[in-house]
């Protein structure tokens, strides 16, 4: 291995989700996601959160998902701009609507499971090996209607449905795959995360375990499904990480922290290590939650761990047992006072480089699996300069430096890691607020806020920059 170059083998390459990117969204019989009815705006987050959410989309507001940027229209354009990049893997996702459009269907739409196996075939033309999501968000507004979302264990029934046609159509174009997307994100935006819509004084705490609780039986009986159809398939779950740091040293801010992470990774520690931990058993105990747990749930989530731990790194958290005066409180999702030691990019997320050395650390040391960072980028306006150039090197001190923490990981510390997919490599829809003008790409895509725009690609000064570091394996950094 050169000096300061990755492992060979190493998977460079970027994600997208298909309800940030895709659009197509009523064409070749797709059905109506959750997705699809979150609004831009104000009314996004109540939205996501599942307070009132409407079912429906109507005149007055505008709905990202719907276009997005289009790639169901560019996808041979865009899999031809990640492959001169040098992209060894591409992670994607899978609408469940485009396969099942209302989700209980017997029979799959035949141009929905066309569409996806011509951008695999597509990605393998080009030497690109297709990490697929299974669930990035999506749920077919149908399921919430009749069943409320992951609250109901016919969701189970119906994901492995869902997931049995998807390893056999693509076996053998398919072989890394996740099952649900940021699995913790139903505890903080539950509508997104898991089609929860909350009736008045109805217990949400309980209401989001039992999705959770559903959710991982799914995942486990999709790891076990997977490994039958292929056993070369190799299943990981995801998470959205990033260690939670103590304000102080105060015993008061070390326990509360220490919670704070122990929540994010209850989800992984059952699909890791194939049951519940105690510290979330008890907490079942004292709250009166009942997850309807089976023997065959016990017996289904023992056998089918995963094989590898994915996640999503943007930035460390920082938790106080009390609000210090005078301290702001930051973040998106997840809410935390502000560390006085890092800066914070334009949309308040902490730029912590060192903090994914320290979380690759703590997931390898708690679970000793690979990893796969299948997220991390910065979101940043860009301006384009009147010869049209994009000078984007905020970007790339950005993803060098976590770049340079994941290397020191595995060269010092010793942590296994599969491979590195920034975050929207083509601009595409911000999750948490629905804006395009949130960028995270090598490739700038025209389009405004409000949807306006040509679609027209063009290349920013970071796509040269990865490239060179994709072709030396990281030794190159620029």
């Amino acid at each position: 291995m050169a000096q300061g170059a990755f492992p060979e083998g190493f998977l460079w390459g970027g994600a997208t989700a298909a309800n940030q990117f895709e659009g197509g969204y009523d064409e070749d019989g797709r059905g109506l996601a959750n997705v699809d009815v979150i609004p831009h705006g104000a009314d996004r987050l109540p939205a996501m959160l599942g307070e009132g959410t409407p079912l429906v989309c109507d005149g007055d507001h505008y709905y990202p998902a719907h276009e997005a940027v289009d790639f169901y229209h560019h996808y041979k354009e865009d899999i031809a701009l990640l492959a001169e990049m040098g992209f060894k893997v591409y992670r994607m996702s899978i609408a469940w609507t485009r396969i099942f459009p209302n989700g209980d269907e017997t029979e799959p739409n035949a141009a929905g499971l066309a569409f996806y196996e011509e951008v695999f075939r597509e990605c393998h033309a080009h030497g690109i090996e297709p990490l697929v999501t299974i669930t990035h968000f999506d749920l077919p507004i149908h399921l919430i209607e009749k069943y409320g979302g992951w609250r109901s264990r016919t969701l189970i029934e119906l994901y492995k449905r869902l997931v049995t046609v998807l390893f056999n159509r693509y076996k053998g174009l398919v072989r890394y795959w996740l099952t649900f997307n940021e699995i913790n994100m139903i505890l903080h935006l539950p509508f997104m995360g898991a089609g929860l819509v909350f009736e008045e004084g109805e217990d949400r705490t309980r209401a989001m375990y039992l999705a959770a609780h559903n959710e991982l039986v799914a995942s486990a009986w999709a790891t076990k499904i997977a490994h039958e159809v292929d056993p070369g398939n190799m299943v990981g779950c995801m998470l959205a990480a990033g260690a939670t740091y103590p304000y102080s040293c105060d015993p008061e801010d070390v326990r509360v922290a220490q919670t704070k992470n122990q929540e994010n990774y209850f989800f992984v520690d059952v699909q890791s290590r194939g049951a519940y931990p105690a510290y979330a058993l008890k907490m079942f105990e004292r709250e009166g939650i009942d997850v309807g747990m089976t023997e065959e749930d016990v017996c289904v989530l023992a056998e089918n761990t995963v094989d590898f731990i994915s996640f999503s790194y943007y930035s460390s958290r920082c938790a106080a047992a009390k609000l210090p005066e005078g301290v702001e409180m930051t973040g998106n999702a997840f809410r935390g006072v502000r560390n006085p030691y890092l800066k914070n990019s334009q949309w308040g997320w902490a730029i912590d480089p060192l903090g994914l050395r320290i979380t690759m650390n703590d997931l390898y040391d708690r679970y000793q699996k690979p990893l796969f960072i299948v997220e991390n980028g910065l979101g940043a306006h860009d301006v384009v300069e009147e010869d049209g150039s994009i000078n984007d090197d905020y970007r790339i001190e950005y993803l060098r430096a976590h770049i340079e923490a994941m290397r020191d990981a595995i060269d010092e510390d010793g942590v296994e890691l599969l491979g590195y997919t920034t975050w929207g490599p083509i601009d595409l829809v911000s999750a948490s607020t629905g804006e395009m003008s949130k960028r995270y790409g090598f490739v700038y895509v025209d389009r405004d806020d409000a949807g306006n725009g040509t679609l027209a690609r063009s290349r920013k000064k970071s796509f040269a920059w990865y490239k060179q570091v994709i072709a030396t394996n990281g030794a190159d950094l620029g």
